[in-house]
């Protein structure tokens, strides 16, 4: 069996986690490949040298059936780490080393018990929709979490939006943001998008600070087709792919659709969904 490690720079790495990491793959007898950032703060933080054979650059590129990637970081982390897969039918285990993780869900502390699931084969997947967008470069792109089309300088942006041909509205103000039901807990969430369980066979359409203010976040079918037109008086708009950032042009056309590759994220037998949402977002806490 062998451990795709990925970790990025600005995280705030521990040695004793990366000395737990590396000794559990040792105790295993796993195989290993490691990121080269990652790798850089492996060398600095511990006394392991990394061999030039177990590193990876921009694509973790062919790998064994069995092969499984463990990302360190938080939420943002596990983006960056999904798309160095390039589409491979990996699954994917989240260890938080950072805050709020909604796809980062096992802990620091739970680094052992991690790699002891990995081991005897007892990791719960579960396969998370992506997103595929046309019309930022010459092939499509995949987002895990959103597709954000936003203004650029102190004006606002003008987008005509389309579900299946028929045309939604006109989004004047701030941008608008396509979502999985995966992302619905990101950037769609903190700009008043409702909150989707992983398992709804959903996308959604949430206005970023809209003029027009009836205008309300919409739910479709993962079926749906999205086209986006993008008019600016900068002529030039942001949009983000995940956590990657494009510039397009006054008049640009996207088309959004349920992506052909999805992700399969593990998650933690004990711990389900709503077990996250209540305890990362203190439903219930009373803090008077």
């Amino acid at each position: 069996m062998k451990i795709i490690l990925f970790s990025r720079k600005g995280i705030a790495l521990r040695a004793e986690d990366i000395e737990k990491i590396f000794s559990a793959i040792e105790n295993y007898g796993f195989d290993y490949a490691i990121n080269r950032e990652f790798a850089e703060s492996v060398a600095l933080l511990t006394s392991r040298t990394i061999a030039a054979e177990h590193i990876y650059d921009e694509s973790v590129g062919s790998q064994p059936d069995d092969a499984v990637m463990v990302c360190y970081g938080g939420d943002g982390t596990l983006l960056e780490g999904v798309h160095r897969l390039d589409g491979a039918d990996i699954p994917v285990v989240g260890i938080n080393g950072g805050h709020l993780g909604f796809m980062a869900l096992a802990p620091r502390q739970d680094i052992d018990v991690v790699f002891e699931g990995i081991a005897r084969g007892g990791l719960r997947l579960e396969q998370r929709e992506m997103l595929c967008v046309e019309g930022l470069s010459d092939s499509p792109l995949y987002a895990l979490n959103e597709v954000a089309v936003q203004r650029l300088g102190a004006t606002m942006i003008s987008i005509d939006a389309e579900i299946d041909g028929n045309s939604v509205s006109t989004y004047n103000g701030d941008g608008v943001i396509i979502s999985t039901p995966t992302g619905s807990t990101a950037y769609s969430l903190s700009a008043g998008g409702p909150i989707l369980a992983p398992s709804c066979h959903s996308f959604l359409l949430t206005p970023l600070a809209p003029h027009n203010l009836t205008m309300r976040p919409i739910v479709m079918p993962d079926s749906s087709v999205v086209s986006l037109r993008i008019a600016t008086r900068n002529n030039e708009a942001s949009v983000s792919v995940d956590n990657r950032t494009f510039k397009v042009a006054n008049n640009a056309v996207l088309t959004i659709r349920k992506a052909e590759r999805c992700v399969r994220l593990a998650v933690p037998h004990n711990k389900s969904f709503f077990d996250s949402l209540r305890n990362k977002m203190m439903w219930g806490v009373d803090v008077r």
